[in-house]
């Protein structure tokens, strides 16, 4: 079975990043979940969207707690919270960073980075103080993972995401051709 969490914060779009990625490998045959979790429930707090898949249905019902990979859609939450608590030592942390994975000293975890904010802006997904950042971060992550097609995952988009579709597209296919390792 495959887990991800992904961290972010209220308004970022984490829960529905897990929704599109949750599709994009259904679209692909696999049986998954997805689900939020939050704490105190307004935009700007931290919260957390779980993911699983597996090629056979899944009858566990609780939160992730030992995922194979992490997302972390706000950098400044590393800082806050445990991001790598309980993954999985051949995980990898995808980061919305304009900084280089190597800046980032995760000792024994692999990490990659894409500067989603400034692809979200550019694009004009949300604002420049507010970008959402969600649809980029899964190109990076089917890029850099090669769990889940970029095809999926755009067919995805045009399903789960009710706005702006074509840039939203467009946000995914840069961060696949951008993201850093």
């Amino acid at each position: 079975m495959f887990e991800l969490r992904i961290h972010g914060r209220g308004g970022q779009g984490a829960v529905v990043a897990s929704k599109i990625l949750a599709n994009a490998m259904f679209l692909e045959g696999k049986y998954v979940q997805s689900f939020p979790m939050f704490g105190v429930e307004r935009r700007g707090a931290p919260v957390q969207a779980f993911l699983r898949a597996d090629d056979k249905p899944i009858r566990i019902r609780c939160q992730v707690y030992t995922p194979n990979h992490i997302i972390v859609l706000d950098p400044t939450l590393i800082n806050v919270v445990d991001v790598t608590k309980g993954l999985k030592k051949s995980g990898w942390i995808i980061i919305n960073s304009s900084h280089d994975a190597s800046d980032f000293k995760f000792k024994g975890y692999k990490v990659a980075t894409i500067d989603a904010n400034k692809i979200a802006v550019s694009l004009g997904l949300g604002s420049k103080t507010a970008p959402i950042v969600n649809t980029a971060i899964l190109g990076a992550f089917s890029k850099i993972t090669g769990l889940i097609s970029i095809e999926s995952i755009l067919k995805s988009v045009s399903e789960e995401v009710p706005i702006k579709v074509q840039l939203n597209k467009q946000a995914v296919q840069e961060a696949y051709d951008q993201v850093r390792q």
